[in-house]
């Protein structure tokens, strides 16, 4: 696959869902962008804490900004927190959070075609769900630890 079509970003989103209940995590919110930053699938489950939508975009966002997973961010941020407040605020679609959970989705050519930012539950496990929905699409994961 080389682009992330709508029925991939489903497959995606449904699947990390599925991890979720699978591993007895708290209500997760998870979206999926396209290349371009777009919308193309999010879902808040049931019991979901507020604003856990926004956190999850912001997540992906700022993945897809700077082209690196979150987990990456977090390292930048501990480094350079005056420059990753600055990106925060021209990231736009509600800035970046520098925690995992954000992670890249690839190609088999290794090319970003999105990203999916999960939110809910510890960061590690937000990622956890990520990874196991965009490997059930045949795509690969950069949380930002490759």
């Amino acid at each position: 696959m080389t682009e992330l079509t709508l029925q991939a970003a489903q497959t995606i989103l449904t699947k990390a869902l599925a991890q979720g209940r699978a591993a007895n995590l708290k209500p997760l919110a998870i979206v999926v962008l396209d290349a371009h930053g777009s919308i193309k699938a999010f879902a808040a489950e049931d019991g979901t804490s507020l604003k856990r939508g926004d956190i999850a975009i912001a997540k992906a966002s700022g993945a897809m900004a700077l082209g690196v997973g979150s987990r990456s961010l977090e390292k930048i941020a501990k480094e350079r927190p005056h420059f990753v407040a600055a990106v925060s605020h021209v990231v736009g679609n509600g800035g970046l959070i520098p925690v995992a959970g954000g992670v890249l989705i690839k190609n088999a050519a290794g090319a970003i075609v999105g990203a999916i930012g999960v939110s809910g539950d510890t960061s590690d496990n937000d990622e956890l769900a990520a990874m196991a929905g965009i490997e059930a699409a045949g795509f690969k994961g950069d949380g930002g630890s490759n």
